[in-house]
């Protein structure tokens, strides 16, 4: 009983975990979402799905088929640094709710989820600096944007 419930807190310690989960808009019409997530060191691999309530709009896991009304409008792709990403065609007006799903390659491997609610009239460019605000904490953010609250001239 003991080495079950040690191997069973071990593996879910180490299971892979969504971290940071930013989005934006592209040429006024499309969103990136892009879903950074940890993975343990013995099992790297991960699949990566978004979906919006139980419809799924695209997923890098060969054994799920995606709703066939995005099939031309989302795709899903992993990218180095362990980002998983989203591009999303024609984005509608409103308010539309997303979730990014990451789960270890093996069977026994738990999901991590996160979900966010994007209007899109409230959505950023893509750009360097929308990533970055997004992305910053709030002290360091705080700390990048202090001299222009303060109105500090440098000579």
């Amino acid at each position: 009983m003991f080495l079950f419930t040690t191997i069973f807190l071990f593996g879910f310690a180490s299971a892979q975990k969504v971290v940071q989960f930013t989005y934006c808009l592209k040429d006024e019409l499309h969103l990136r979402m892009d879903c950074k997530y940890s993975a343990p060191a013995e099992s790297p691999e991960v699949f990566c799905k978004y979906t919006q309530g139980e419809r799924l709009l695209d997923t890098t896991d060969p054994n799920e088929e995606q709703h066939a009304p995005f099939k031309k409008r989302a795709k899903a792709r992993i990218f180095p640094g362990n980002i998983c990403r989203l591009l999303f065609r024609n984005l509608p007006s409103g308010k539309h709710s997303f979730t990014c799903n990451i789960k270890g390659t093996q069977a026994d491997n738990v999901t991590s989820s996160k979900t966010s609610e994007i209007d899109k009239k409230l959505l950023l460019a893509c750009s360097a600096w929308s990533v970055l605000l997004q992305s910053c904490s709030g002290l360091l953010l705080t700390l990048m944007t202090l001299p222009m609250l303060l109105e500090i001239h440098w000579l």
